[in-house]
């Protein structure tokens, strides 16, 4: 569907590339994320993190000083020495991402070549990768993304003529745990994930092999599997009970399953599913939600809740709209949804004023300024946080859009 859409270009509000190291250390269970940047960078990994009592945390921030960016130390010096007392410290470190801040790349270090220098230093105990998380030119799900763009030069090749089917993008461990079930009860059982959760157990590539993006800010990533030979599945997004039905279909109908069988392995669960949404949904049927750009997961939860929940969506924004990704999602979006893509922030509050929706979802530094107006807000981010693909996590992710409006109903009382 060729929707019209609102193409902004102005001040943003979002987080950078570095908050996506929140989810992917806990993903990743021997990496560790270093950061080479400033303070300011250190400060923003301890307030998206909280305070993490009973685990040493798996990143951490390299400091870039007044004399490194005066010029008057060897940044790669001090990187060096970092990473030789963090892996002395921290032997548990197969893996090492050194991750770009705005400060590494205003003194220009070369982060790619400080990695391919460390790798070589301390292999074969411990691979180097780099990565960008800067402000300068990522958002915070895009993060997760170079991330990932840097780890597929890394997957072994798949020389195999038996066909896999390959998961991208982080989900929390039970979700993919579910997933697994439900692909091997089909009889798809050469299942594999990216980021798999061992550094040693990289998933293998190849024209074998076929893909479903499990999120949808991954656009880079499927680019670089593309080179490799690898093939996506087009499929929307396993965001609710149709969303997440939709998406194994697309793998069941690559690898052969006929209706029958798909039907038998996912009834139940859709069953369940629905029950459980519809019980969480009486909150948000026939309210109004307005999208700020953020997360670029906009367009999957705008259909989700247009389509389970009933609600009615008055503008849905993203930061980037991939058109061939987001195909799928578009097609079932009513024709006259509003899009808008990229950001300025001060019109797009003067729209949302103007039509002062029932719920505003949006950033961490949107959100108090539209409470403190009456507006009822749902942060973004924690939509990433949060387990929310597939069909037992459906209600769980209805829940969320529900709760503040029910927070609001009370206070009103």
């Amino acid at each position: 569907m060729d929707f019209p859409i609102i193409r902004e270009r102005g001040q943003n509000e979002i987080f950078c590339g570095l908050t996506s190291i929140i989810w992917l250390h806990r993903k990743i269970q021997d990496a560790f994320f270093l950061v080479v940047g400033s303070r300011t960078c250190a400060h923003l990994m301890q307030s998206a993190a909280g305070v993490m009592i009973f685990a040493e945390p798996r990143f951490g921030t390299a400091l870039i000083e007044e004399r490194d960016l005066a010029g008057l130390a060897d940044a790669n010096e001090e990187l060096d020495r970092v990473v030789a007392r963090l892996l002395e410290r921290r032997p548990d470190i197969r893996m090492l991402f050194l991750v770009g801040s705005c400060p590494s790349e205003v003194i220009k270090l070369d982060l790619q070549r400080a990695a391919a220098r460390l790798s070589q230093a301390h292999a074969p105990r411990v691979r180097v990768l780099s990565y960008t998380g800067s402000g300068l030119e990522t958002g915070f799900t895009q993060g997760e993304d170079q991330c990932l763009i840097s780890l597929v030069p890394e997957l072994p090749a798949d020389t195999g003529s038996a066909p896999s089917l390959l998961v991208v993008g982080s989900l929390a461990d039970i979700v993919e745990d579910q997933f697994t079930r439900l692909f091997r009860a089909m009889g798809i059982e050469d299942v594999r994930f990216l980021p798999a959760r061992k550094a040693d157990a990289l998933p293998a590539v190849g024209p074998g092999t076929r893909f479903l993006l499990a999120q949808p800010f991954l656009g880079g990533t499927a680019r670089a599997l593309e080179e490799r030979g690898a093939r996506r599945l087009e499929a929307p997004f396993p965001l609710g009970v149709e969303g997440t039905t939709a998406w194994l279909r697309a793998a069941a109908a690559a690898f052969g399953v006929d209706e029958p069988r798909f039907h038998e392995v996912t009834a139940p669960a859709v069953e369940r599913a629905r029950a459980a949404v519809e019980r969480t949904c009486e909150p948000l049927n026939e309210r109004r939600i307005f999208f700020f750009p953020d997360s670029q997961m906009e367009i999957p939860l705008a259909r989700f809740l247009r389509q389970e929940a009933g609600m009615e969506l008055v503008e849905v924004g993203t930061p980037y709209l991939h058109r061939e990704h987001m195909a799928p999602e578009l097609a079932q979006l009513p024709a006259d949804t509003v899009l808008s893509e990229g950001q300025d922030v001060d019109r797009q509050l003067d729209r949302c004023r103007e039509a002062h929706p029932d719920l505003v979802v949006c950033g961490l530094g949107l959100a108090n300024p539209l409470e403190a107006e009456g507006m009822t807000t749902k942060w973004s981010i924690e939509l990433v946080f949060t387990p929310v693909q597939g069909y037992d996590q459906a209600a769980d992710l209805a829940e969320l859009f529900a709760r503040p409006l029910i927070r609001r109903a009370k206070l009103r009382v």
